[in-house]
């Protein structure tokens, strides 16, 4: 079988893929559509031990209700459930989902929202079939194809999604400027041993900082970044600037973060050129 008849192959099993997926998804019976999505609140939050580990978010027990028949369910993040929960207070909704008639094998979103439609694996099927194309006709025709086959549609949705990461900038900076200061403390640093992939030992340290609103909402949040020195910040005292219709989002170097954003759109805006470019480069050539 030549190299276009392994292309033929390609495409009829993902192309079968692709269809059943959408096909499930249009009669609603994919994984998706079948999961139960419900709001849970967190009623208790605990704080990790110093020096524990951190991989399982901060601990919580969360309390939810049973859509289907109306019962209510606490449970704890115990083990693996889902996102980990990183910032936690007393009273906030996160999302917690599971199969129908099963609510106790849930997982946990740290926000509340609607579901997917279970298209992930038909779309990435058919992703899969176009760039099996592309590479083919670029072994037999030559590198040109591959520079306008894979690079023009990665321009164009660069292009499509530019205006929007604009917006997303602009309201990351309206975020920062608007954010509250508060005093916080670092109350434990956790440590996370596993193994690289060369076998050699790998420590993660995540600091846990408590901080209170001036709402009066004491949060405990996992701190990944904005910290000098993590492994020795336990007791440390910190100033917070958080925001204050979502004490999840803050930071501990709001200057830090403001500069980085200078660099944001700049950098997207000479990827897309590079990746236009490259795109024009193979069309001329080929």
């Amino acid at each position: 079988m030549g190299l276009y008849g392994y292309l033929a192959l390609w495409c009829a099993v993902l192309g079968a893929v692709a269809l059943t997926g959408y096909g499930r998804s249009l009669a609603g019976v994919s994984r998706a559509r079948r999961t139960v999505r419900a709001r849970g609140r967190i009623e208790v939050v605990r704080q990790g031990r110093h020096g524990g580990p951190g991989r399982g978010g901060i601990p919580v027990v969360v309390s939810y209700r049973d859509p289907d028949t109306a019962r209510e369910v606490t449970v704890t993040n115990d083990g693996e459930r889902g996102e980990a929960i990183t910032a936690a207070w007393t009273g906030r909704e996160i999302g917690v989902h599971y199969p129908r008639g099963r609510p106790h094998a849930y997982r946990f979103t740290n926000r509340p929202q609607e579901g997917g439609r279970g298209l992930g694996l038909p779309n990435t099927a058919v992703f899969l079939i176009y760039a099996g194309a592309v590479v083919v006709t670029a072994v037999d025709r030559g590198w040109p194809w591959a520079l306008a086959g894979f690079c023009g549609p990665w321009a164009a949705v660069g292009a499509w999604h530019l205006p929007g990461n604009v917006r997303d900038v602009r309201r990351r900076r309206e975020t920062l400027a608007s954010m509250a200061a508060a005093g916080g403390r670092i109350v434990a640093v956790l440590k996370d041993v596993g193994t690289d992939s060369e076998g050699g030992t790998l420590t993660t340290v995540t600091p846990v900082v408590a901080f209170t609103t001036r709402e009066g909402t004491a949060v405990t949040a996992h701190c990944t970044s904005g910290l000098p020195d993590p492994a020795g910040a336990y007791g440390r005292e910190v100033t917070v600037h958080y925001t204050p219709d979502d004490p999840a989002v803050f930071t501990l170097n709001r200057a830090a973060e403001q500069r980085s954003l200078r660099t944001d759109i700049p950098v997207n805006v000479v990827g897309l050129l590079a990746v236009a470019a490259a795109a024009v480069v193979g069309a001329l050539l080929l």
